[in-house]
């Protein structure tokens, strides 16, 4: 697919970035599992999957991989947001990200937060990686106006320092007490008639969009290609190499330092074992450094499969509505079929911490083959919905779903 853009007598074709697709549907594939262990895991309801005197190396491991997909998100729609404004412009642009933010946190706020919750008196709000699309966005549209290399140093800062800021507290239940809880601490909010989850803070989250849009820049049709897959090696290795050693230091960079175990396993889980409430540097690191260098070697794949794959990657926010609805209604008719209730699937509390569910769910190789199950059954909708968008470009409403 190519975009006509015309700059002065200049006119330049941009193709749309496959790899960056592909990427966005492989994590997006690797999500689901996560949502369907939340749903479905008979262990997932009595314990941390990533506490090391519970857990086993399967369920660590598949709660770990995950940690990939909400960092690729942000990062790919800061990076999509720059390929945009090369068609669009700066103040086109800002204004498409206002708009866009602004309807994301509503979807937040109402379609996604019944999904979760199958809770229609809205007791319980989770702001999580669609809040933090949304209000990225919507910062990323005045902080496109800035210099590039600004948006650069700003993104670098919020990532790399946003640690400092770990033994900051603000106690309280007032209105200053709520904007730090915002900008840079995960909690949970009790208000009168309901409680608010602050998962996905602003500042590291934002850092992680701007740093995603400078990635951009390496995509314009300008760029030679084996320059840009030698600089997505360079930054994906030095972010690897950079994770083994501010990790090892065990200082600074995540909040919750590892430590000798009783065997060697236990301690290498202990040392990958970072923090995402709110995303340490550590965490940022090991998952935005392998996705780059993902970038580097996919822009050649080619297949049926990787056509499959690329075509979710096309219509994220669709396939997410979708797979929460069907992840959570196909939940409820489990819970009903081994002698639970309806009301027990309709939440007040996240969806792991809900009392009713104790002894409810299945082993870790039943939530595999109903994730398997799950991604097969949605491909068919999802690759519908892609050629949908792909032939009504004219239509707007299709950008923001």
């Amino acid at each position: 697919m190519s975009v006509t853009v015309i700059d002065g007598n200049k006119t330049n074709v941009f193709t749309r970035i496959e790899s960056i697709d592909l990427l966005r549907g492989i994590v997006m594939i690797i999500m689901a599992l996560d949502h369907v262990r939340d749903y479905f895991h008979a262990d997932a309801f009595l314990f941390n999957p990533l506490d090391l005197e519970k857990t086993n190396v399967a369920i660590f491991v598949t709660r770990w991989v995950t940690h990939f997909c909400a960092p690729v998100f942000v990062f790919l729609a800061g990076t999509s947001a720059f390929l945009v404004g090369q068609r669009k412009g700066k103040r086109e642009l800002s204004s498409f990200l206002l708009t866009r933010g602004i309807w994301l946190i509503i979807l937040e706020f109402t379609i996604i937060n019944i999904s979760w919750f199958f809770n229609f008196k809205f007791t319980f709000f989770a702001l999580t990686v669609i809040w933090a699309l949304g209000m990225g966005m919507i910062i990323l549209a005045l902080a496109v106006r800035l210099p590039f290399k600004v948006i650069l140093v700003i993104g670098i800062v919020l990532v790399a320092g946003h640690n400092l800021l770990d033994s900051v507290h603000v106690a309280g239940d007032n209105a200053l007490s709520l904007s730090w809880k915002v900008l840079h601490e995960a909690a949970l909010v009790k208000f009168p008639d309901f409680t608010v989850f602050i998962g996905y803070p602003l500042l590291p989250w934002t850092g992680i969009m701007l740093l995603g849009y400078c990635l951009g820049a390496l995509y314009i049709p300008s760029v030679d290609p084996v320059f840009r897959k030698k600089r997505l090696y360079l930054f994906g290795f030095s972010s690897v190499i950079a994770f083994f050693i501010v990790r090892a230091i065990n200082i600074y960079g995540d909040p919750a330092p590892w430590s000798v175990q009783s065997n060697s396993l236990d301690t290498f889980l202990s040392f990958l074992n970072v923090t995402k409430y709110p995303p340490s540097l550590s965490y940022v690191l090991i998952t935005l450094g392998p996705s780059l260098l993902f970038l580097a070697v996919s822009e050649k794949y080619s297949g049926k499969l990787v056509d499959i794959v690329t075509a979710l990657g096309r219509v994220p926010m669709f396939y997410y509505i979708v797979h929460l609805y069907v992840i959570h209604l196909v939940a409820l008719i489990a819970a009903v079929a081994t002698g639970f209730s309806v009301s027990d699937m309709v939440f007040d509390t996240w969806v792991t911490d809900s009392p009713n569910l104790k002894g409810y769910g299945f082993s870790l190789g039943v939530v595999y083959i109903v994730w398997i199950a799950l991604v097969v059954s949605l491909i068919p909708l999802c690759l519908w919905y892609d050629r949908y968008k792909r032939k009504h470009r004219d239509k707007r409403w299709l950008s923001y779903l």
